[in-house]
């Protein structure tokens, strides 16, 4: 297909689609003439991914290391996948000042080493227990077992879930799922700590 028939077909714009070949993380097409490219169903799923990463609010800098590990795929899937979520919610500046340990203990009660995660996820989980330190608050132990449970059980479905075919169909799951889901999570969770107050103390 011809750049335009490209455009039509992915939403995209002519513009934008130069802009992304220009950045390198969309490929060349097939030269017909020094002016003149096609473009083949595997340019379209790339413009798909493209478009999710930067639907999410991922800048070029993290399409093109999502890019990267599409071109040159890791052995581990896992690999894949955590290159996708850190696009999403990438490293901050100041992550080497973390103290990562209580986020490593907390991730191996997970049933796996924190080395298997990305490096950012890691990271973020020790932001977050650091901002629970500052305020002061703990979480209860209880609560923190029901979280490690349930969050493994979502992980165990989300995986279930990931689409086999391609890793730029993974990758848009993961994206999409990291972006668009985790409000979903967090609204139904204030649901259903309603419902089991309703339950438990009535609705009046």
């Amino acid at each position: 297909m011809r750049i335009s028939e490209l455009s039509a077909r992915s939403g995209v714009s002519v513009a934008t689609i130069k802009y992304y070949l220009r950045e390198r993380v969309l490929p060349e097409g097939e030269r017909t003439s020094p002016t003149q490219a096609t473009y083949g169903d595997a340019h379209l799923r790339r413009l798909g991914v493209i478009r999710a990463l930067v639907d999410a609010g991922v800048g070029i800098a993290g399409v093109r290391n999502v890019v990267a590990v599409l071109e040159n795929p890791p052995e581990a899937p896992g690999a894949l996948l955590g290159a996708a979520s850190d696009a999403v919610n990438p490293p901050e500046a100041d992550d080497d000042l973390l103290d990562l340990g209580p986020a490593r203990a907390l991730v191996a009660r997970f049933g796996g080493q924190a080395d298997d995660c990305a490096p950012g996820q890691v990271a973020a989980v020790a932001r977050a227990l650091a901002s629970l330190e500052r305020a002061g608050f703990t979480v209860p132990e209880s609560v923190l077992a029901a979280y490690v449970a349930h969050l493994g059980a979502i992980g165990e479905a989300e995986l279930d879930a990931t689409p086999t075919d391609s890793a730029e169909a993974a990758v848009r799951y993961v994206v999409l799922g990291t972006a668009l889901v985790e409000p979903l999570i967090l609204a139904l969770r204030r649901v259903a700590e309603q419902m089991a107050a309703s339950r438990r103390f009535g609705s009046g």
